[in-house]
């Protein structure tokens, strides 16, 4: 299977029970209370016709989250080229969320994966201690790292099948060290790798398709890896969020597709395990609107709004980001912002809840998940 089947079908079950029965509370709408301190706010503006009128979204009073990405800090050992998160949150870059309210932050969402990201978490100090606090909760764990702290730091951890460490790797070693902006980065990353696997954990790996990106050295890269046994991969086109979309490396829908293009059989070929419907919408083969409330955020400011990528607002209560967002100003036709986002974390949401997929799609899914 792609994953655990405690995962397969718990999600499942997570999912449907959801949909049948969402969370009232959730589903109010207000007037949002964007953070005016943001220096990269940027109001929404509609980009739809005048007058046209827009189908709204078809889980807009069905919201619950997936997948939690927490933040416990933005403090990092690299400088990215395409990281915004350095950038943008350069005025707390010390700060650190405590770990009893990285904890009652998982608790208040409660929802069944959860995405430890940053900055670069190995550099919390309690990252052994979240780790098994999360676990605790009996939530599935992606820890996603550079992989520089991962032989250091292991002996915090105990192998468990709910917990991934998600390794960044952009391509081949000269490609990813010029990525990062430092040589050695990508012989560490393998390091930590080696050390995991070793180890008995199970480690997949993450990488972000720029507009140089070459698709035959991602797929080089994977070939790569099978010597690791490597558990999976992820993959997912770069956005030009607010923070960093002066850089020329960012994608429009038409590089997404023409890159993607070929995704298919290098996703059966090497364990790819992004959903198979993402994958045709990344190749503009599906459509589906965003689905940010499934994975939001929560950061040392609180809970992110709208998304991951985009800041209007901060929020001190996943409730207030819920009900105080405004859900239907975003997407693609409605934020100028959104026009080229095809992240997984707006739309892996929508193929999850298998949003206009017909039969022949959700039997896709079914033997996708079993495989």
């Amino acid at each position: 299977m792609k994953f655990p089947l405690s995962m397969t079908a718990g999600l499942a079950g997570y999912i449907i029970k959801n949909r049948l029965m969402p969370r009232p509370e959730w589903q109010k709408s207000a007037a949002a209370a964007p953070d005016a301190a943001n220096p990269f706010r940027i109001l929404p503006g509609n980009a739809a016709t005048p007058g046209e009128k827009r189908a709204p979204h078809p889980m807009i009073k069905k919201r619950f989250p997936i997948v939690m990405m927490l933040e416990p800090l933005h403090a990092c050992n690299l400088t990215c080229t395409g990281c915004g998160r350095i950038r943008e949150y350069e005025s707390t870059i010390t700060e650190r969320i405590p770990l009893e309210e990285c904890l009652a932050a998982v608790d208040e969402c409660g929802a069944p994966v959860v995405s430890i990201c940053g900055g670069e978490p190995m550099m919390y100090p309690q990252i052994g201690e979240l780790v098994a606090g999360i676990l605790a909760r009996n939530k599935h764990i992606l820890l996603c790292t550079n992989g520089m702290f991962v032989r250091k730091r292991l002996k915090e951890f105990r192998p468990d099948k709910r917990f991934y460490f998600n390794i960044h790797l952009d391509g081949m070693e000269k490609t990813h060290d010029i990525c990062v902006e430092r040589e050695g980065v990508f012989k560490e990353a393998i390091d930590g790798i080696k050390a995991a696997k070793a180890a008995g954990f199970r480690v997949c790996t993450n990488t972000t398709v720029y507009k140089e990106t070459d698709m035959n050295e991602v797929e080089e890269l994977f070939e790569y890896l099978k010597q690791f046994d490597v558990d999976g991969h992820q993959i997912a086109p770069a956005y030009g969020y607010s923070s960093v979309n002066d850089r020329e490396i960012f994608l429009t829908r038409d590089d997404v597709h023409e890159k993607f293009k070929d995704i298919t059989r290098i996703a059966a070929k090497y364990n790819v395990r992004q959903t198979p419907l993402y994958l045709d919408f990344l190749k503009g083969e599906h459509d589906f609107p965003c689905t940010a409330w499934g994975n939001p955020t929560y950061n040392v400011k609180g809970w992110k709004g709208p998304c991951y990528l985009i800041t209007d607002g901060h929020y001190k209560t996943f409730e207030e980001l819920m009900t105080r967002t405004p859900w239907e100003s975003y997407g693609k036709g409605n934020d100028p912002r959104c026009e080229h986002c095809m992240v997984h974390c707006g739309y892996e949401p929508s193929a999850a809840l298998g949003i206009n997929a017909g039969i022949a799609d959700n039997l896709k899914m079914l033997k996708w998940s079993l495989s």
